[in-house]
């Protein structure tokens, strides 16, 4: 029976304004857009005047920018807190699975800080922060409050150990506040039903700063467009070139990082080929490209791994929702990358402590970053607080993130299930014979269809 006019304009109204609807990534797209455009304009075209500059350029632009910047630094200390107490919490089922969770947690710490230190090798390689004077917005730039003298290793070390972690936690001091969660999470877990109110308001506080995080993102748009349009008035066409150089470097650390470093930890621990691996796996790195979510492809990855390569689910259902957790190479990348990126940008010197408290930050931040999309940019704010960054450069990158966050999931995600292939070779949780049939599984893909993108592009 077909519809009355009137339901059937109601219908279709409603339908069109949802497929019509431009999610929060189109948004800042377009606001990164304006906000260049903008900057340009200013800075080419419109004479100086006390309107321009002190109305416009250091009035609108900055004093909007700069609240969006504090919303997020509001963010990172509670964010940071409450995620890595759960994360570390969570890890308390390692127990169930003995010397099998305890390898899988290694593997998964030591590709993390391996991401990293490549990470930074190429950015400093690239150096895509170099050639460009930014001295008209460094004076305006909002650094942490952490100092950035030289200290020795040793001393970058102990300093993750709190002498005060309320006072830690005060200052913004990351690495202390994050080896207190650990702490606080590892106990919880122990301690199980004795502190079970606790854990409760742990994982409440959790689920209130990631709400919190979603509404503060809602305004992103905004503070992206102030944000450039205040860095592009200033330098005009000068910071092409360097975000250019950003995405290349990151792309090219992810390929290194997916192609190479798993390739050859693939080969060494399981002597499988590693080519149909990638054969097999393909559609979930696909599927991951497309929700830049970790924890929307866990049911898929979870099915292929038992289907089509073969890891028993008794081994792939702890490793991979664990992995999703704290297992974020991808997301490490990106930090190291933009570290080198706003360091050369704004004339930071990064010692070696300052390197090895950037791998030890990235590396334990991974445990707490959930995943969903583009939450990775909230945690680089607490990177960059660990060395004195400005977060100015974490702006300049944020218009452009969507596109490296979807590649970067699809590298996260291929890690998980590396790393869950070799624990189960190991283990004796792997049917080669499942592998080496190129047919096996060949259905598997069906819930790829129950699942929708996470937001509209």
């Amino acid at each position: 029976m077909s519809k009355k006019p009137e339901q059937l304009s109601a219908v279709d109204t409603l339908e069109g304004k949802k497929a019509h609807r431009v999610g929060l990534t189109g948004q800042i797209l377009i606001a990164l857009a304006l906000g260049i455009v903008c900057g340009i304009v200013f800075h080419y075209l419109i004479p100086d005047s006390p309107i321009k500059t002190d109305v416009f350029v250091n009035g609108i632009f900055y004093f909007v920018g700069q609240a969006f910047i504090r919303l997020m630094q509001m963010l990172v200390v509670p964010l940071v807190l409450c995620s890595i107490v759960c994360g570390a919490a969570a890890i308390g089922d390692v127990k169930t699975l003995g010397k099998v969770g305890i390898k899988t947690l290694l593997f998964y710490i030591c590709t993390t800080a391996l991401a990293i230190s490549i990470a930074l090798a190429v950015g400093t390689l690239i150096s895509p922060g170099l050639g460009v004077d930014t001295s008209a917005i460094q004076a305006n730039a909002s650094t942490s409050t952490v100092a950035t003298t030289e200290t020795s290793i040793m001393d970058t070390l102990l300093g993750i150990i709190p002498k005060n972690p309320f006072n830690a936690i005060a200052e913004g001091d990351m690495l202390p506040v994050i080896f207190f969660a650990l702490f606080v999470g590892i106990l919880l877990a122990v301690m199980g039903s004795k502190v079970e109110n606790l854990h409760r308001l742990f994982e409440q506080g959790n689920e209130l700063m990631m709400k919190m995080t979603e509404v503060v993102m809602k305004v992103a748009p905004l503070g992206v467009f102030c944000l450039l349009a205040n860095t592009f008035a200033k330098l005009g066409f000068d910071m092409f070139v360097p975000m250019l150089k950003y995405m290349g470097g990151v792309i090219g650390a992810l390929a290194i990082q997916c192609f190479v470093v798993y390739a050859v930890l693939f080969v060494v621990f399981t002597r499988l080929n590693p080519i149909t691996f990638f054969k097999k796996f393909g559609r979930v790195m696909l599927f991951a490209f497309s929700t830049s979510s970790s924890n929307a492809t866990i049911p898929l990855n979870i099915e292929t791994l038992s289907e089509r390569v073969g890891v028993k689910r008794r081994i792939s259902s702890f490793t991979i929702p664990l992995g999703a957790t704290i297992n974020m190479d991808g997301t490490s990348i990106m930090q190291g990358v933009a570290v080198v990126f706003t360091a050369q940008l704004f004339g930071v010197n990064l010692g070696p402590a300052e390197i090895a408290t950037v791998i030890a930050t990235a590396t334990l931040a991974s445990i707490g970053t959930a995943g969903v999309p583009s939450v990775g940019l909230v945690t680089l704010s607490m990177v960059f607080n660990s060395v004195g960054l400005p977060l100015e450069g974490i702006a300049m990158i944020m218009g452009i993130d969507r596109i490296l966050d979807m590649l970067r999931t699809a590298v996260n995600i291929t890690g998980d299930a590396v790393v869950t292939t070799i624990v189960a070779k190991q283990a004796g949780e792997f049917d080669r014979a499942v592998f080496d049939d190129p047919e096996a599984g060949v259905a598997v893909g069906h819930l790829q269809d129950s699942y929708e993108e996470d937001e509209d592009f």
